[in-house]
Formats: C-alpha cells, structure tokens, sequence
C-alpha cells in the first residue's frame, strides 16, 4: 500500500494539476492539506471519477483536510481531541479498510508564526493534543501512520538555512522538542528510516525565488506506528511536481508498505 501525504494549497485552485497528480502517482491513500473550502465545495465528484472514496474536514478560505483512499473508509474523526473550542478544520482520521487495514490521519498543524504570541500558544498546545492522540492511537496496536503538514523543521539539515529560520516557529527549539517527543511517545518518522539525507524539501515558498533557488524546508511528514514502521518499504519526494503548471508550494510525500 502506497500512503501519501500533500498540502495542495487550495483543492479548487489548483484542481487540473490536483487530478494529474493523482492520476499518475498511483498512492492507494491521499492525506490532503488546507484544502481551502467547505466540505460542500470540495469537489468529490472528480475525485471519485478516479476511483477514490472521500472523507472530509473542510472549512471556508482556511485549513481544511481530507483523506481520499481507493479502499472503503470508517471510523471517521473530524477535530483532534482536548480543545472543543478549536474552530479550525486541521485534523481527520479514519480507518481504511484494506485487505490488511490501517488507520491514517490527515494533519495541518499550527504555522505558529509571529513567535512569540497566541498564534505559538496555540501551535504548541496543538502539538500536545496531537501528542496525546497519537499515544493513545498506539494502544490499539494497529498500522498507524499520521501523515500530514506538520510546520515543523526537524533538523537544521531539513532547511536551505539552519540559521535563516532558526528564530521561526517552525524550526525554534521548543517546536522541534514538541515533534521530538511525538516521536518518543513510540512513532518513526519515514523520511529518517528510509532516506535521511540533508536538503531533501517538501516546501519552497512562492517569493524570494525560493523554488528556483532550491531555498527549501522539509515539513511534510509521514510518522508510523512500530506496525507500519516494520512494513515501510521505500519513502518518496515527488520534487518534480514543485515545477508543474500552477503548482501548489508543497509537493507529495509518499510512503509504501509492505502487506
């Protein structure tokens, strides 16, 4: 099974290169990001004309996630746990009902940016939440995998400038603590199991020519329970995707596992 993770940047505005994309990256399962739009104008009709079933979180000009699997849903949950108060569509999970099944989730985590301030506040106790949720998540004992926007910079080897963002939300000592212990609560991230490399990005931003500069970062993430971790087979980048027709400035991540 093929598991992807992509911040599309607007499912709408950029559906033609959506659908080519989906067409000839043949994932079995699609974690998507800040779609942009209500679930009512999320278009589910293209999108099933490709094979795909739809579960969707949307909300109006912001956020949004959705999670489209060639394979039958359950076990739907719309809104990460621990803040009822939080209005932002940012967190989807379900189960998807393969031969051996998994449980994935869809994740747009908190920019954070200005730091200090409410928005950070809210980054980091997003973090806890996502934290708590994953733990418990790992009782079940099944094939995990939250994939998704985690604005967050793991390593300085994970950005075109270690020292640029060092001051940004997403590279600060306390974002990439909150990430770390995610991943000591019992995940693997699939990118360090399986490539690891430095200056392999998954975002450049629209300005500064940061695309053709190569200025990148990696915040596109692909975290696996020990079930999903044992079966990880290979972890692709589809760089290439960066340099297509009204691109979205994030590009795909795709992990496949073994049955």
């Amino acid at each position: 099974m093929k598991i992807a993770t992509w911040n599309v940047n607007s499912i709408n505005a950029r559906l033609a290169a959506v659908l080519e994309t989906l067409k000839a990256s043949p994932a079995d399962v699609w974690c998507l990001q800040e779609l942009k739009c209500q679930d009512e104008a999320f278009p589910e009709a293209a999108i099933a004309e490709l094979g795909f079933n739809c579960a969707v979180f949307g909300q109006k000009t912001y956020n949004g996630v959705a999670i489209l699997s060639r394979h039958p849903i359950a076990e739907v949950i719309r809104h990460l746990p621990g803040e009822p108060e939080d209005g932002q569509s940012r967190y989807i999970e379900a189960l998807i009902e393969a031969p051996h099944p998994v449980r994935v989730a869809s994740i747009y985590l908190p920019n954070g940016n200005p730091r200090p301030g409410e928005k950070y506040d809210y980054k980091l106790r997003w973090m806890e939440r996502l934290t708590a949720r994953a733990r418990e998540l790992l009782a079940l004992e099944e094939r995990v995998v939250l994939a998704g926007d985690y604005n967050c910079i793991p390593r300085d080897e994970d950005c075109w400038d270690g020292a640029v963002w060092a001051n940004d939300a997403l590279a600060f000592p306390d974002t990439r603590a909150a990430f770390r212990k995610l991943l000591w609560s019992g995940y693997r991230d699939a990118f360090m199991e399986r490539d690891g490399r430095s200056g392999r990005y998954t975002f450049w931003d629209y300005q500064a020519g940061c695309w053709p500069k190569d200025h990148g970062v990696r915040i596109d993430h692909l975290l696996c329970s020990p079930q999903a971790a044992d079966r990880l087979c290979s972890l692709e980048i589809l760089r290439h995707v960066r340099g297509g027709e009204k691109p979205s400035d994030h590009v795909p991540v795709i992990g496949e596992f073994a049955d």
